[in-house]
């Protein structure tokens, strides 16, 4: 009982290469135990040299291909190479064994069902044309002589093998590898939805710590806003000052109130549906007001297609505008820094069947290097100009919206963000719950 947990343990921490290195030694072991003691057993014919000088080099070739399985695994093609290699193996030590009438032929298939399990569909279809060609020629290459038993005429007989040969190959073709191909698309959205709700845990974790750190935020604006109005009714400092002073009072009140709202319709997950042309408007009017340094631009890219982006509908909560207008100020910070201007363009286009809406806000800034594209806005990155918490929070407001954050290099410079929304194709009443 304790040996087969054991086993059971030390294969599932076997790697990948590691296991198929176990299964070539197997079929090498399995060829010496036929070859030198069970060759009359079962009939094996034993009559070239050249078979035993195959059997050294392939114990060789497996000894190097052990030796240097990490790197034949790093390799894009790296496995097929050596599952080819082993085909060509098991062919000439069928040949030379009695070639269409050994009754192992259908070891041939091992290389092929391998294949279908590990490697791109195109793999085994590759190992089978190979391994069925290899086979009728060894069909056809069948002394006249071998093809009578006791006066029998087995023609028929290798016939039939040749012809099941041809049809487990295609069902390993097809349907297992179809199988294994599902398999690994499940693992790789499982392995995603296990990175999505981390990505979540974290934002919940981080939005709770928010929450309490607006609450508490109240009580010192309403202070200083109070500080403010004395300032002002006295006159006590320059105006100037006291103008920009607030300006910013006004503008955290304000953030703190749409932040309240924004708490509230996500709690009670009220939506409402906007019109691109209507969603850009809004978000100007919101530069306007609280990035009055900003110069934007608004644009619907392809003048044919420029009616029916602005028409295209999407579904909205409080969380949007917001998410978009962190967007617009990383962009405006960029472009500053680099051009000394503030410039952003946003852009909205409609793509594919007009089914999804793309919203793009470019910069004029230094660009940011690829690595770090696919890993902004999905976690935290520490840079020269932050950790992209922004961008982190945008996108998961983005993501629970159906939208999604891709990030790309301009071709004139700078960095655009896209996010593509789904088009709302229901009904147009305004507000939605859900």
């Amino acid at each position: 009982m304790m040996n087969t947990r054991f086993k059971n343990l030390l294969i599932r921490n076997l790697g990948a290469t590691d296991q198929l290195a176990l299964l070539r030694f197997g079929a090498l072991l399995l060829k010496i135990g036929l070859t030198f003691f069970a060759a009359d057993t079962f009939g094996l014919s034993l009559t070239s040299p050249v078979l035993y000088w195959g059997m050294s080099l392939e114990a060789l070739y497996l000894g190097f291909t052990f030796w240097h399985r990490s790197s034949i695994a790093r390799l894009d093609n790296g496995f097929f190479i050596v599952l080819l290699i082993d085909t060509l193996f098991w062919i000439s030590w069928l040949y030379f064994t009695g070639g269409a009438t050994n009754a192992f032929i259908s070891l041939l298939l091992l290389p092929i069902a391998i294949a279908a399990v590990v490697l791109p569909q195109w793999a085994p279809w590759a190992l089978a044309l190979l391994s069925t060609f290899a086979y009728s020629l060894m069909i056809f290459s069948v002394p006249e002589s071998q093809m009578k038993h006791h006066g029998m005429d087995m023609s028929s007989h290798y016939l039939g093998m040749w012809f099941n040969f041809l049809i487990s190959a295609l069902v390993l073709t097809t349907s297992v590898a179809y199988i294994a191909q599902r398999m690994r698309k499940q693992e790789v959205e499982l392995g995603y939805m296990r990175e999505a709700q981390l990505r979540q845990e974290r934002l919940l974790a981080l939005g709770t710590a928010s929450a309490q750190m607006a609450h508490q935020l109240a009580t010192p604006l309403a202070s200083l806003r109070l500080l403010v109005d004395e300032a002002v009714e006295e006159q006590t400092s320059e105006p100037e000052i006291l103008q920009e002073m607030n300006t910013a009072l006004v503008r955290c009140e304000q953030t703190l109130n749409s932040l309240r709202m924004a708490t509230e319709s996500i709690r009670e997950q009220r939506q409402s549906l906007l019109t691109a042309h209507e969603l850009l408007s809004t978000l100007e009017q919101q530069v306007l007001l609280l990035m009055p340094e900003v110069t934007l631009e608004l644009k619907f890219c392809e003048r044919a297609a420029a009616q029916a982006a602005e028409s295209a509908v999407i579904k909205t909560d409080a969380s949007l505008l917001p998410a978009l207008l962190a967007l617009v100020e990383n962009a405006s910070s960029a472009s500053q820094a680099y051009t000394g201007e503030a410039r952003v363009v946003v852009s909205a286009l409609v793509g594919g069947d007009s089914d999804r809406l793309c919203v793009s806000v470019k910069d004029f800034g230094a660009g940011i290097p690829k690595e770090m594209q696919l890993q902004l806005g999905r976690k935290l990155i520490e840079s020269e100009r932050g950790m992209g918490m922004a961008l982190l929070l945008s996108n998961a407001s983005f993501e629970r919206l159906g939208g999604q954050l891709l990030l790309g290099s301009a071709k004139e410079g700078g960095t655009v963000a896209q996010v593509c929304f789904p088009v709302w194709t229901g009904d147009t009443d305004g507000e939605c719950h859900e």
